[in-house]
């Protein structure tokens, strides 16, 4: 194996396995921050070995092995945790002869309840959203500080920072590696449940630069989806957003032209949509049915989601169900950018003039001030109303607004056609 060839394997393992070792150090440990530098370290470990020796045939234990021979010196150096010392230095001690085999199976043996423990942890609430976005792509993502800064557009050094205070934070705030129980469970499932789909519009939307998508970001939005419905399969949101995430990415390979250029939902080719993600998507919407019925606020868009998944062409959409779910939606979590979907959902189902009534009672709404979408949607339903000048403004007012390039190009060339009444 080339030094190039056992670097790239390296890098495939350590996205795979290096959550589960994380998890696995943060129980020993109780210190994320010491668990990350220590499954770091194995890393490093594994980069000047391996090209030598071979990938080992259970990578992931022989990571978690390396890590704790340093957890152990690292306790022993700072005289922390002396019981902890000890109880590691048997266990390691007495997996000396086989510890690929037997570490693996330790590992195992909390791999899920690790897991899930380090996706609560990495979403706490007492950490800023930007900071638990950071972290859970570090920790739970394998992603490097330099992958999330392109991912984000943000400088590597504000990443990196965001992930140090975010450490801090929870050692200082003494935040237990654990999954809540009870009344918190909910509240802090909502975290997670926002850091992941947070994640996920980040790469099917991109806020800025020159990329319509980014599409390694909704993969892994979409990875922690899954493996969270695998550990909590009895909340029914958990699955409404797993069910969101899969029928939205089905679109990803129809919402971009051949030069990068957007796609918009009702002009793309819906025989490129990835079918089997649909299937599981709408497989994911059925377990998200709560027992009397009703949906939360995840498997309403999901199910919004599936109204157009379900449509063979623009014209078979049932807007007048979008409408309802969109209403349903509002009475949950009614917001000022519900209405504005909503509108939209109105104008195809009743007519662009609808539509825009309800839009010209939110064109004073201060949340919505620098909203792009908001001029955005306002053109497109005065364009529809053969209001060309009135569209072109709102067009270009849109298209200031927006941070990314890609959809600024549109925005302007919309309002071009509206200059020409086309």
């Amino acid at each position: 194996m080339t030094t190039s060839d056992a670097h790239r394997a390296i890098e495939a393992v350590w996205r795979i396995e290096s959550a589960k070792v994380i998890a696995g150090l943060t129980r020993m440990t109780g210190d994320v921050g010491l668990a990350e530098d220590l499954a770091q370290d194995a890393l490093v470990a594994a980069l000047e070995r391996w090209p030598e020796s071979g990938v080992p045939d259970n990578p992931g234990a022989w990571l978690m092995a390396t890590a704790k021979h340093r957890a152990i010196d690292s306790l022993r150096r700072r005289k922390l945790l002396e019981r902890k010392h000890e109880e590691l230095g048997h266990e390691v001690a007495a997996r000396q002869e086989s510890p690929e085999g037997d570490l693996a199976a330790a590992l195992d043996d909390h791999v899920g309840d690790d897991l899930l423990s380090l996706m609560f942890t990495a979403c706490h609430p007492v950490l800023t959203t930007e900071a638990r976005t950071a972290l859970t792509l570090r920790l739970l993502g394998g992603l490097t500080t330099d992958e999330i800064a392109r991912a984000f557009l943000v400088p590597k050094a504000t990443i990196a920072q965001r992930i140090v205070r975010a450490k801090r934070t929870l050692a200082a705030a003494r935040v237990p590696f654990e999954v809540p129980r009870g009344p918190d469970l909910a509240a802090r499932l909502s975290s997670v449940l926002e850091v992941i789909y947070l994640i996920f519009n980040e790469g099917y939307s991109a806020t800025a630069g020159d990329d319509w998508m980014r599409p390694a970001l909704c993969e892994d939005a979409l990875r922690l989806g899954r493996i969270l419905a695998e550990l909590v399969p009895e909340e029914p949101e958990v699955h409404g957003l797993v069910a969101l995430m899969e029928i939205q990415a089905s679109r990803s390979g129809a919402r971009v032209g051949p030069a990068g250029e957007p796609i918009l939902l009702l002009d793309q080719d819906r025989g490129r949509w990835d079918h089997l993600l649909i299937r599981r998507g709408l497989a994911a919407l059925e377990r998200a049915e709560a027992p009397g019925g009703g949906y939360g606020p995840y498997a309403l868009q999901a199910a919004i989601a599936a109204c157009h998944a379900r449509a063979r062409t623009p014209e078979d959409t049932d807007w007048t169900r979008i409408v309802a779910l969109y209403d349903a939606l509002a009475q949950l979590v009614g917001s000022p950018v519900v209405d504005l979907n909503r509108a939209v959902a109105l104008g195809m189902a009743f007519g662009p003039a609808a539509g825009l009534e309800v839009v010209d009672t939110l064109t004073s709404e201060p949340s919505l001030e620098a909203y792009h979408l908001l001029p955005a949607v306002r053109g497109d339903l005065l364009d529809k109303l053969g209001r060309f000048a009135e569209a072109r403004a709102e067009f270009e007012r849109a298209a200031s607004l927006t941070r990314n390039a890609r959809e600024r190009t549109l925005l302007l060339e919309r309002a071009a056609r509206a200059r020409s009444g086309r």
